[in-house]
């Protein structure tokens, strides 16, 4: 059992990861504070149920996300469905660069990364379905393993592995897009 006078000393030094986490599940700041504020709250009150010695990030990112998920139920009935049937194996490497790329010494990847901004990224992590960006946000993001992740979104960890894989995989073909549209990458054909 964790002594409750220490709540403070020991859980206000994940306020900014919690706030930057925060941001990326609500894109709005108003909302993030009130996720983060909410957070805090709840983990204050159950600290003294929290074992000392365990991974207190990981405890509040779980108190962070289940606060989200909850309030993301509330706001819509039914989540949106997608069909993942329609994501495609993408591989940046097989489509883009060649030659040219390989003998100066760079990967076809390391060529296009150079022309995608933060904000490219940043938009293609939103555009993912709400379970697959949390899943590759507390991973590719947080660095959270994928044990600490099934802790925190209370799912098996196989689901973890395949939330991970497909929302990586939708991320990819997302990016593929972009650089499509961009002239980046030669048009497949059949599309």
């Amino acid at each position: 059992m964790a002594d409750q006078s220490k709540f403070a000393e020991d859980a206000m030094v994940y306020i900014d990861a919690l706030f930057s986490a925060a941001m990326r599940m609500t894109r709005n700041s108003a909302e993030a504070e009130d996720l983060v504020q909410e957070t805090y709250l709840k983990a204050y009150r159950g600290y003294g149920s929290f074992q000392e010695g365990t991974n207190l990030k990981a405890w509040l990112y779980r108190i962070l996300t289940n606060t989200f998920i909850n309030s993301y139920r509330a706001k819509k009935r039914r989540p949106d469905e997608s069909d993942l049937d329609e994501v495609e194996d993408l591989y940046l490497y097989r489509r883009l660069g060649g030659l040219e790329a390989v003998a100066a010494g760079r990967s076809a990847e390391e060529e296009v990364l150079d022309s995608f901004t933060d904000e490219n990224v940043k938009a293609a992590i939103e555009a993912l379905p709400e379970q697959f960006r949390l899943a590759v946000l507390l991973s590719d993001v947080e660095g959270f393993s994928y044990k600490e992740i099934a802790e925190i979104m209370d799912v098996p960890i196989g689901t973890v592995m395949s939330r991970l894989h497909r929302g990586r995989k939708a991320l990819q073909k997302e990016l593929y897009q972009f650089g499509a549209n961009r002239g980046m990458v030669a048009s497949r054909s059949g599309n």
